[in-house]
C-alpha cells in the first residue's frame, strides 16, 4: 500500500478519435478487395442506427465539452424531482382488473400482505365495476398503501368510488391518484374529450394533500404503437392542457401541476426508457418555467408501467426478461411507482404466482439489488446523457408543432396524432418483419413443444373502440402460429441439405428456426440426389422443397437438385440467394430465405401454397 494514486490506464497512450476511426475502417475494410474499401463517412453511417420515430444513435459517444450533468432535486429536474435522504426505493404498485370483486379482495390483500406498497384498480365494464371498489379495498389502510383508479369508460364513476372510500376510512392522511384522463379517453373512444369538470376533482383532491386528480396515461399511446419522442411529447402536451384547464377553473399553476401524475411505458429496451424518463422531467420542467411554477414545484412525478405492447402470447415466459428489463430501466431512471405485468397478462387474467413474481421481481430489484440507493445512476454516462437531450430536443419540436396546430386536444381530435403513431408502428412493423427488430421465443428461437400455462381464468370481452386500438408487437407472428396450429395435418415442407453437415449446418438452423416460427415442420432429407429429393416428396405428399446448403455446393449441385424438384411441381426454395447457383437460377427458385428478408410475408406466402386457411 502507498499513498500514491494508482491510474489504470496511466502506463498506456490515450487513445484518439482518429486511432478509433483507423481501426474501423480497419476491421469494416478486412474482407473488401483492393479498390473498393469504404470510407469513413460509410463506415459510421452503417455503425449508426435510428428508432422506427427518428431516435438516432450514434457508434461512439465522448465526454461533451458544454453539457454539465447537473444535480438531482435541481433544475432542469433531468435527475430527479427530489432528493431524499435515506430513500431507497420507490413505490411497488400493483395492477388489479378482476371483475370478480371478491376474488380481487384476495388478490389486493395478498399483494399488500407480500411487499406492495401500492395498488392500483382498473374500473371499466372488463374490469372492476365503480360499486365494488369498496368491497375490493376492504381491510386496506389508506395511509399504508397508496391507491389508484384508473377508467377509460367511468372515469368520475371510479373516482367518486375512490373518493367515498378514502372519507369513510377517517384516514387522517392518503395517497394516490383518482385517475383522471379523458384525453387519454377520448384517444380510446374516438369521442371528443371533455376536460370541463377536471377542476371540480382537482378541487376536491386538495382536501387530501397528498392525493392527486389527474394522470397523464400515455401508455395508451404507447400500446397503439408510438414511439419514445411521442410519448414524452404527448405526456407533456396532454399535461399542459389540463393545467389550462385547472387554471380556468382557479387553481394555480403551481396546484395544478401539483395534481398530475404521468404513466408512462417501460419497454425492454433499457437505454430508451432510462432517457424518456428523464427527458420529460426535463420537458415538463421547461413547460411549468413558461407558465411560471416555482421552481421547486416543476419536477414530474412519474408511474412507469411495463409495456403491454412487447408482451408475447406464445413463450410467455420470456416476458420475464422483457419485464425485468423494463423494471430495471424504470428504476434507474427514477421512476416514484412502478407497476410490472405479470408475465401471463396476455393470456387473461393473472394467476397468484404470476402477480407474486411481477411483485417480487421489483422487490428484488429493491431491496437485494438496492438499485435505488442512488439517485440517477445512469447519469454522466455519455450515451445516456446524449440520448436524453436528444429525446428532450425532439419531443420539445413535436410538443411546439402540436401547440402550434390549436393544442393536443384538437390534434387527437382531428386524427394527426393517430397518423403520427400510425408512421412509427408501420416502421416498427418493417423492422419487426424483418427481425431487424427480434422478438425471443416468438420471432427468434421460437419453443416448438411449447407447455401451456394451465389455470387462466379468461378476461371479460373488452369493449368496442373507435379511436386508438391496441397492437402487440408479437401479434403477427401468433397468427402464423395459430394458422398452422389449426391445420390438420400439421403444415410442412421438404428441407434438403445438400452435401455434408460442414455445408449445411448453419443454413439448416437458420431455416428451421425460421419456419418453427410459423409452427411449420420441416422433414429432413441430407445429402441426397435430385431423385432422392423429388421422391420423398411425392412420398410426404409436400409440394414445397427447400434447398440448404453452402455457396460452393449450390455451386456444383444447386441446379440439378432446383432443376429436377421444379419438374416435379414443387415450389423451390433456396436457403441463401440465387446468385450463389448461378446461371440457369432463376428458372428453377422460386424464393430465397436470408437474413433481413420480409419473414411474415414469406412465411404467409408458404401457408397460401400450402393451402393453410386465414
Amino acid at each position: 500500500m502507498t499513498d500514491e494514486t494508482m491510474v489504470l490506464a496511466g502506463d498506456f497512450p490515450a487513445p484518439t478519435r482518429q486511432d478509433w476511426e483507423r481501426e474501423v475502417l480497419k476491421v469494416l475494410n478486412r474482407r473488401r478487395p483492393p479498390g473498393s474499401e469504404i470510407g469513413l463517412d460509410q463506415a459510421l453511417k452503417r455503425l449508426t442506427s435510428v428508432y422506427p420515430d427518428g431516435l438516432t444513435i450514434a457508434p461512439l459517444y465522448t465526454r461533451p465539452d458544454d453539457q454539465p450533468v447537473g444535480y438531482p432535486a435541481q433544475d432542469p429536474f433531468t435527475r430527479g424531482a427530489e432528493f431524499e435522504a435515506g430513500h431507497s426505493g420507490w413505490d411497488v404498485v400493483q395492477l388489479h382488473e378482476d371483475p370478480d370483486p371478491a376474488r380481487c379482495h384476495r388478490a389486493v390483500m395478498d399483494d399488500l400482505l407480500a411487499g406492495a406498497t401500492g395498488i392500483w384498480l382498473r374500473v371499466d365494464p372488463d374490469a372492476i365495476a365503480p360499486g365494488d371498489v369498496a368491497a375490493v379495498l376492504q381491510g386496506v389502510i389508506p395511509q399504508a398503501a397508496s391507491i389508484t383508479v384508473s377508467s377509460q369508460a367511468w372515469q368520475e364513476a371510479a373516482a367518486e368510488a375512490l373518493f367515498d372510500f378514502w372519507s369513510q376510512s377517517g384516514a387522517p392522511t392518503v395517497e394516490g391518484s383518482l385517475g383522471l384522463d379523458p384525453l387519454a379517453a377520448a384517444a380510446l373512444s374516438g369521442r371528443p374529450a371533455d376536460l370541463s369538470r377536471l377542476a371540480h376533482w382537482a378541487s376536491r383532491a386538495l382536501e387530501c394533500p397528498r392525493a392527486r386528480a389527474l394522470t397523464v396515461d400515455v401508455t395508451v399511446y404507447d400500446d397503439a404503437g408510438s414511439g419514445d419522442i411521442g410519448q414524452v411529447a404527448y405526456a407533456a402536451a396532454s399535461g399542459l392542457e389540463y393545467v389550462r384547464a385547472l387554471v380556468a377553473g382557479g387553481l394555480t399553476p403551481a396546484q395544478a401541476y401539483d395534481q398530475i401524475i404521468f404513466r408512462q411505458s417501460a419497454t425492454a429496451d433499457q437505454f430508451a426508457t432510462i432517457a424518456r424518463v428523464r427527458a420529460l422531467r426535463r420537458v415538463w420542467d421547461r413547460v411549468g418555467e413558461v407558465l411560471g411554477v416555482p421552481e421547486a414545484g416543476r419536477g414530474a412525478f412519474q408511474h412507469l408501467v411495463t409495456s403491454r405492447r412487447v408482451l408475447s402470447r406464445d413463450d410467455p415466459w420470456v416476458n420475464l426478461l422483457r419485464a425485468t428489463v423494463g423494471a430495471f430501466a424504470a428504476a434507474v431512471g427514477g421512476a416514484e411507482r412502478i407497476t410490472v405485468l405479470p408475465h401471463d397478462t396476455v393470456l387473461g387474467l393473472p394467476t397468484k404466482a404470476s402477480r407474486r413474481i411481477a411483485r417480487n421481481l421489483q422487490l428484488l430489484a429493491a431491496e437485494e439489488s438496492h438499485i435505488g440507493v442512488v439517485k440517477d445512476p445512469a447519469g454522466g454516462a455519455w450515451f445516456v446523457e446524449a440520448l436524453t437531450e436528444q429525446l428532450a430536443q425532439k419531443a420539445w419540436r413535436l410538443l411546439q408543432s402540436l401547440e402550434a396546430a390549436d393544442g393536443f386536444a384538437v390534434n387527437l381530435a382531428d386524427g394527426t396524432v393517430a397518423d403520427q403513431i400510425a408512421q412509427v408502428a408501420a416502421e416498427r412493423d418493417r423492422r419487426l418483419a424483418s427481425r431487424k427488430l427480434a422478438l425471443t421465443g416468438v420471432s427468434m428461437f421460437p419453443k416448438p413443444d411449447e407447455e401451456p400455462i394451465t389455470d387462466i381464468i379468461p378476461r371479460p370481452p373488452r369493449p368496442p373502440r373507435d379511436g386508438l386500438q391496441p397492437r402487440r408487437d408479437s401479434a403477427v407472428f401468433e397468427a402464423l402460429r395459430d394458422r398452422s396450429a389449426a391445420a390438420d395435418p400439421r403444415p410442412a415442407v421438404l428441407l434438403a441439405c445438400l452435401g455434408a453437415r460442414r455445408d449445411f449446418g448453419a443454413r439448416e438452423q437458420f431455416t428451421s428456426n425460421l419456419l418453427m416460427v410459423a409452427g411449420i415442420d420441416w422433414p429432413e432429407l441430407e445429402g441426397p440426389t435430385p431423385d432422392q429429393i423429388v421422391a420423398k416428396a411425392e412420398e410426404l405428399g409436400i409440394g414445397i422443397v427447400v434447398l440448404a446448403s453452402s455457396a460452393k455446393v449450390y455451386a456444383d449441385q444447386g441446379l440439378a437438385a432446383g432443376r429436377a424438384a421444379k419438374q416435379a411441381g414443387l415450389f423451390v426454395c433456396l436457403a441463401g440467394r440465387r446468385g450463389e447457383i448461378g446461371a440457369g437460377a432463376e428458372d428453377v427458385i422460386d424464393a430465397e430465405i436470408f437474413d433481413g428478408m420480409d419473414i411474415v410475408a414469406f412465411l404467409n406466402q408458404i401457408l397460401d401454397r400450402l393451402g393453410v386457411a386465414k
